[in-house]
């Protein structure tokens, strides 16, 4: 596929070797020759180092929110094509919650955004009590994203391995999929590096440079800006080997037998999409 910046490209060159097919010739015509000739083999340049198919498509960012970011504009958010998802604070320890949590899932949603909730850990008590605390705030049913568990050194002390094994072990039961682990670069070389973690999604936050770490998301900025957002903001992006598909909540088996369900043979032979008429009364509503 032909990029629109290729074409323009062409048509340049284009013009550009039709000038010096033109020229007379003469030492001034020579000089002269140069230019158009060395311009043109500059946009060949540009034309072969241009993006093609899907690396042309820009990367898929997200950001994380909490209550420091205030009172979201999520419509202008959604208008910036690059931002897909949206990973909200719900929880921390046993009793905080983020007061713009819910207006936040709501709002982000409406505006098209994919939304994930995390719960930022804490030593102090125990994986029970936070997990209580998280379940509470985040209803499995408003989550696009798989959890995440948020482990900061700063936060946190002594790790207590074990109480973070319990929490991830139990939102995994409630939640239905394994939770993904955000933390720093050296809490993943000191903690979570070995093959009991290995089947987990790793979200490292690295301001400094590309992650050494095994990793599925990067939070490579944590004063960035958007629009609609005021003030700095944490920006994430994937790993090459990893999209968003990685990240989503599993569908529910009744919702792979409906899509099962929708489908049927048409009589030419080829696969028509059967919708009720429940389905479509709902899809207009949507519109």
């Amino acid at each position: 596929m032909v990029t629109k910046l290729q074409c323009e490209i062409m048509n340049i060159v284009g013009r550009k070797t039709q000038e010096v097919m033109d020229m007379r010739s003469g030492r001034g015509a020579a000089r002269d020759f140069l230019h158009p000739l060395a311009f043109s083999i500059f946009l060949v340049f540009l034309f072969l180092a241009a993006p093609r198919g899907a690396n042309a498509q820009v990367h898929t960012r997200g950001i994380d929110v909490s209550k420091f970011q205030g009172n979201i504009n999520w419509n202008k958010v959604a208008k910036d094509k690059t931002v897909k998802f949206v990973y909200i604070k719900a929880t921390e320890g046993t009793s905080i919650q983020d007061p713009y949590y819910k207006t936040n899932v709501a709002k982000a949603r409406k505006a098209g955004l994919l939304v994930g909730s995390y719960h930022l850990y804490s030593s102090k008590t125990t994986a029970y009590q936070q997990f209580a605390n998280f379940k509470k705030m985040v209803k499995k049913s408003e989550q696009d994203l798989i959890p995440v568990l948020d482990i900061e050194g700063h936060h946190v002390g002594r790790l207590y391995m074990a109480r973070v094994d319990k929490l991830l072990e139990l939102m995994e039961k409630e939640y239905g999929v394994k939770p993904m682990i955000y933390t720093s670069e050296r809490l993943y070389r000191e903690h979570l590096s070995g093959k009991k973690y290995r089947q987990y999604h790793i979200f490292i936050a690295n301001y400094r440079g590309y992650p050494k770490a095994r990793f599925t998301l990067w939070q490579y900025t944590e004063t960035g800006h958007i629009s609609g957002v005021k003030g700095y903001v944490d920006i994430s992006k994937f790993n090459r080997k990893h999209s968003l598909a990685d990240i989503k909540m599993p569908k529910k088996k009744s919702d792979k037998k409906e899509e099962k369900k929708g489908m049927e043979k048409s009589p030419d032979g080829k696969e028509a999409e059967k919708v009720s008429d429940s389905t479509k009364v709902a899809q207009d509503t949507e519109r």
